[in-house]
């Protein structure tokens, strides 16, 4: 038996079996375990192309809103009105991922999801759009999105073929995401300067055709269905009594709720610091954006090259704390190159929280829970969102954009020192959950992770 320090040096590299044994895989291989999964490479091509068209179509829907009315109120309210409906919508969504096939599902939110792009390009290509329109049209997309993401957030352990892969396919997930708002903001600018706001709604009503073809070349194994007698409310008691109950859950979707409740609305202003602080246009608005994509993508590239969901939590209590403060350093900045600089911290920290607390739920849910425990995660992320959106934007107008960013930074800081004087409350519920699952020996606590045969 090979001593325990050499033994945990070892788990370092990474390893896939060959043949019965153990060999060692390149570093970008090893990121990459989840492409051996059919359905999750067919996913990820396809809504990496779906999510370009995604954030341009977000950049040039803040920017025209301001555009039109000069008003830091009114981002306020279209970030409030696109996101409120997740608050009210995700549980039963999240109960519908738990009984139905949730593939079919995925179909028909993204469908309705091209029509509501491909009306906004028809209205301000034909220079007939209104605010109203535009509010209209973004509580549609805000209902849309409440039955997409929980029903997306619950499918990937279908497409994933090997359930040990799971934490890498969330990390690619976030990769991916943020990979593509590094490309879509920049694209959105250069558009918005050169055409206008229209032809990037027309861009990502044409992108959802890449993610439908996906989803209809996946081959999917039937989950088991069961008959459910039970009530919709009933079953949404259940899920949230169980999250309620579960200490490392709902830590987790506190902390995520505060976070996007006071922090994460700073993107709503992002407008007003591009145009009347650092006094550039929507190419600075679009790289202000995607400074923040770089950040999140580094630490989604991170996260999937770790090899265990151990210690995570460390990471959940210290990456709201550097969030915090970049976006509060963020605030003070008067150049846009510092102000870039600053955002890739911020981008970092919030995205280390955010795919961290969905990598562990995901792998402490029950999974005959795990639709509605996943709607709660998508309310606590998206669903405080928009009161924080209506907060920021009231704010702004009444104490100025950076004083309203700080404020929002100090309050991520504190939440980030409560959550760390939980850790040993949430250690010690979860480990018994790792070593059901075999992460961790019976007993061992989370220093001490299962010893395999190849390890002895």
């Amino acid at each position: 038996m090979e001593s325990r320090d050499t033994r945990l040096h070892a788990a370092d590299t990474p390893m896939k079996p060959i043949n019965g044994t153990f060999k060692k895989t390149g570093r970008s291989a090893f990121i990459l375990r989840s492409f051996r999964s059919r359905n999750y490479r067919l996913f990820f091509a396809g809504q990496s192309f779906s999510l370009i068209g995604t954030w341009m179509q977000q950049v040039a829907m803040s920017w025209l809103v301001y555009r039109l009315t000069g008003s830091a109120l009114l981002l306020g309210v279209i970030g409030f009105v696109s996101q409120i409906p997740t608050l009210f919508v995700a549980p039963f969504a999240g109960v519908l991922a738990d009984r139905w096939n949730r593939r079919k599902l995925i179909v028909a939110t993204q469908v309705f999801s091209m029509v509501q792009a491909f009306v906004l390009a028809w209205l301000v290509l034909a220079g007939s759009v209104r605010v109203w329109h535009i509010i209209l049209l973004s509580t549609l997309i805000g209902i849309i999105n409440s039955f997409d993401v929980p029903f997306r957030q619950a499918f990937v352990v279908e497409m994933v073929e090997d359930k040990d892969d799971l934490a890498n396919a969330i990390a690619l997930n976030s990769s991916m995401f943020h990979g593509t708002r590094l490309i879509g903001p920049s694209l959105a600018g250069i558009l918005i300067a050169t055409v206008g706001e229209g032809l990037c709604f027309l861009v990502n009503g044409v992108s959802y055709l890449a993610v439908l073809c996906s989803l209809v070349a996946m081959k999917v194994l039937p989950r088991p269905v069961t008959v459910h007698k039970r009530r919709i409310f009933h079953e949404l008691k259940e899920g949230f009594s169980y999250a309620y109950r579960f200490t490392p859950i709902r830590s987790m979707l506190l902390l995520i709720g505060a976070v996007s409740l006071l922090g994460i609305p700073y993107v709503v202003l992002m407008p007003v610091f591009a145009k009347e602080i650092l006094h550039g246009g929507p190419h600075t608005f679009g790289f202000l954006v995607a400074a923040s994509g770089i950040g999140s993508f580094t630490a989604s590239i991170y996260l999937a090259s770790r090899r265990s969901v151990l210690g995570l939590e460390r990471l959940v209590a210290f990456a709201p704390a550097l969030f915090g403060l970049s976006i509060a350093a963020f605030a003070f900045s008067r150049l846009t190159w510092l102000s870039l600089v600053i955002l890739v911290f911020a981008g970092f920290g919030v995205m280390i929280q955010i795919a961290s607390s969905n990598t562990m739920i995901q792998t402490l849910v029950d999974d005959d829970k795990r639709g509605r425990v996943m709607s709660l995660y998508t309310m606590a992320f998206m669903g405080m969102a928009p009161f924080g959106s209506l907060l920021a934007g009231a704010l702004a107008g009444h104490i100025g954009a950076p004083q309203t960013v700080v404020l929002g930074g100090i309050c991520c800081m504190l939440g980030a020192a409560a959550f760390s004087m939980k850790l040993h409350a949430f250690r010690k519920a979860a480990d018994p959950v790792y070593a059901r699952l075999g992460i961790i020996r019976e007993g061992a606590g989370a220093a001490g992770p299962a010893v395999t045969q190849e390890e002895a």
